[in-house]
């Protein structure tokens, strides 16, 4: 028995398709809410954080250092530069709006206990 080629195409990309989405879906599906962020988990948020404010949020030029800093400062800090109210950003602006709100409030305990 003989396929249809345009049978045999739709099938493949229909194939395709299915590979290429699933895993996406099964990350939607099992994604934990920010809320129920494990200590690793928020580390991996805050690795990103060292480009520029050095390893464990310890600066070592002219970016400042987050390390040790009051949990409530750093989570205005970053409320405000995701609202983009904060004239003194640069690209700060444009990363924290990458965060939902439970990561940012993460991020900030994360940098305040890291220097106790």
């Amino acid at each position: 028995m003989r396929l249809n080629p345009l049978v045999s195409s739709q099938r493949l990309m229909l194939a395709l398709a299915t590979t290429m989405l699933a895993p996406a879906a099964a990350m939607a599906a099992t994604a934990a809410p920010a809320a129920n962020l494990r200590a690793q988990d928020v580390a991996v948020l805050a690795a990103s954080c060292a480009n520029c404010h050095g390893p464990d949020g310890r600066s070592t030029g002219g970016i400042p250092t987050l390390r040790g800093l009051p949990e409530q400062h750093l989570l205005q800090r970053l409320q405000a530069f995701k609202a983009g109210a904060a004239p003194d950003a640069t690209v700060m602006t444009r990363l924290a709006k990458g965060y939902d709100d439970e990561q940012l409030k993460a991020l900030a305990a994360w940098f305040s206990k890291k220097g106790k």
